[in-house]
């Protein structure tokens, strides 16, 4: 039996009004949220049962909820916001990885994104 697995919900895009400066949250932009859970099998796998694991259907929505939700001036306060939520939600995650990616991040040159990413162990 396996001692964990990987769920990973990859490029989630939200609008939401995150950041220092009061244009972000004049504004919003978008942002974009991976999660890496790695959760504690339990007997899900060998019942095939959804039952005991993580819903990503679910998990999707707490994601949107925090994201789009109040206002965080930084992304890495966001980013733990998520973690802390999902491993409430499914006490079977033991680990949460969560980055956030901001596209227009307010800097002074050329970019693709800035991204955070925060552990949080359950």
């Amino acid at each position: 039996m396996a001692d964990t697995y990987t769920i990973r919900l990859a490029n989630c895009a939200f609008f939401a009004h995150h950041g220092v400066h009061d244009e972000e949250e004049f504004l919003g932009q978008r942002f974009f949220v991976d999660a890496e859970l790695m959760v504690d099998p339990g007997d899900a796998l060998e019942t095939d049962s959804l039952e005991g694991t993580v819903h990503y259907g679910v998990a999707f929505q707490v994601i949107e909820r925090i994201i789009t939700g109040k206002r965080r001036y930084l992304i890495e306060a966001l980013a733990l916001d998520v973690a802390k939520a999902l491993t409430a939600e499914f006490p079977q995650i033991r680990v949460a990885r969560i980055t956030v990616r901001k596209p227009s991040a307010p800097v002074p040159g050329v970019l693709d994104h800035v991204e955070v990413t925060v552990e949080h162990r359950a």
